[in-house]
């Protein structure tokens, strides 16, 4: 009796013990999210502002994003994280981000802003690899696949584009606003109700429509025009949200 007694409160032990630790990996889990988030916030406005040549406000953000990722670094590099355990993207994620950063100082010294903006956009993709491969679903990853699927819309900004002819614009559409949908579903509930993010997201459904519209009256014009908004949407939607 005392034997099966010892075994249950043992058992009791490990159970207690077991969702304590689940909970502290929990949390340094949002806490680490959390602290990519304040960093990656810096690196999209920095891409922003090199996209519109605004280089000084550009270099204002970068500064802000080193130091957001100094002290990221400091609270998590070496620190067991069990998300990513067997992830080769969070093993490497340092020392890549500290070269990203020497070759960021580099390109600015030689005045070579699209380069920058590029090494901005590699630490943004890092980040994305990191978490596809530990399965981590955040609004930023899939505001960037949504930027990849209006890269893919702007193929076909041609006035002159024959709608005689067979073409995927109107699928390429359809994945588009597929993607949009999920980013307002992945979308926490204070940035579902963002005035600023509503604006965008059902801005962008609204101008998606009009492009059935357009292969309808196989108007190249009115698909330019729309192409050109969907754009400016996408753009303001990675400044905020990417």
């Amino acid at each position: 009796m005392w034997l099966s007694l010892a075994r249950a409160a043992l058992f009791a032990l490990a159970l207690v013990t077991s969702t304590a630790v689940n909970e502290v990996l929990a949390d340094d889990l949002a806490d680490f999210n959390a602290a990519v988030e304040n960093a990656s916030a810096h690196n999209r406005v920095a891409i922003g502002y090199l996209r519109t040549g605004n280089l000084d406000l550009a270099l204002l953000e970068i500064d802000r994003l080193r130091e957001s990722w100094g002290a990221l670094e400091r609270r998590f590099a070496g620190k067991r994280q069990a998300a990513f355990d067997g992830n080769p993207h969070y093993a490497t994620l340092w020392t890549a981000m500290n070269t990203r950063f020497v070759g960021i100082d580099l390109m600015i010294s030689m005045g070579k802003p699209d380069a920058v903006r590029k090494s901005l956009e590699e630490i943004r993709g890092d980040l994305y690899d990191l978490r596809k491969a530990a399965g981590i679903v955040v609004l930023a990853d899939c505001v960037r696949d949504a930027n990849a699927g209006m890269d893919a819309l702007m193929a076909y900004d041609d006035r002159s584009l024959d709608f005689a002819k067979p073409q995927a614009l109107a699928t390429t559409a359809q994945s588009y606003s597929a993607t949009l949908a999920r980013c307002d579903g992945i979308a926490g509930d204070a940035i579902r109700k963002n005035p600023e993010f509503r604006r965008l997201v059902d801005g962008a459904k609204a101008s998606l429509a009009l492009i059935a519209k357009a292969i309808e009256t196989r108007d190249g014009d009115l698909l330019h025009r729309v192409l050109i908004e969907l754009r400016s949407f996408d753009n303001l939607l990675a400044f905020r949200f990417g």
